[in-house]
């Protein structure tokens, strides 16, 4: 089966909405609104393709971004700069075939070139030992705990350091240099982009 992870396109919105509120218990329900403020914010937010078919997406904010949700703001408070992992969902269909890895390893080429610390929380509440252990195979370590004010669920906050970053930002983030080389897999994020830079897996 090949995938193409790329960024999301506007027309896909609303299937990234089904997609999401079809994805159960362990992902919080969006509104048309809020995906839409996703596209409007997010640092990352990038589906993949198999078979012609959307089969998930991840989405990824910095620490400027306009968003209120509690364990984002909780990783304000303590991190200067980071890319927080709002949320992944793979569609039934795909799940068991790697997929999740496939964008984890994606979102860290992504972070590694423009953040000390890639971010995320799992749920404690009820406790998600499958999100857990794949987190901590990527180097993932709790930082914290917190209870969500709006959905009374206890979460692990957990953190990534970005071993890369530190070479990254003294060789041309704060160099002599004008940034980062001119290259597809290191441009930022284009919203509204029509055909957006993709890569095969």
């Amino acid at each position: 089966m090949s995938i193409t992870i790329r960024d999301v396109r506007e027309h896909e919105l609303d299937s990234v909405l089904a997609l999401n509120n079809a994805a159960g218990s362990t992902i919080l329900p969006l509104d048309s609104t809020s995906v839409r403020k996703f596209y409007d914010e997010a640092a990352y937010f990038r589906v993949a393709e198999a078979e012609d078919h959307l089969a998930g997406f991840l989405i990824g904010l910095r620490e400027n971004a306009d968003y209120g949700s509690d364990n984002f703001l909780w990783f304000r408070d303590h991190y200067p700069e980071f890319l927080y992992i709002d949320r992944i969902v793979v569609a039934r269909p795909y799940r068991g075939a790697g997929l999740g890895r496939v964008f984890y390893a994606d979102v860290t080429s992504f972070a590694e070139v423009r953040v000390p610390l890639l971010a995320c929380e799992v749920f404690l509440e009820p406790r998600d030992d499958i999100a857990l252990l794949f987190h901590g195979t990527y180097g993932f370590h709790e930082v914290g705990q917190q209870t969500m004010a709006n959905v009374e669920r206890r979460v692990s906050l957990l953190a990534r350091d970005m071993c890369s970053f530190t070479y990254v930002r003294d060789t041309y983030l704060t160099s002599a240099t004008t940034g980062l080389p001119s290259q597809p897999w290191l441009a930022e994020r284009a919203h509204g982009i029509s055909t957006p830079q993709a890569r095969s897996a």
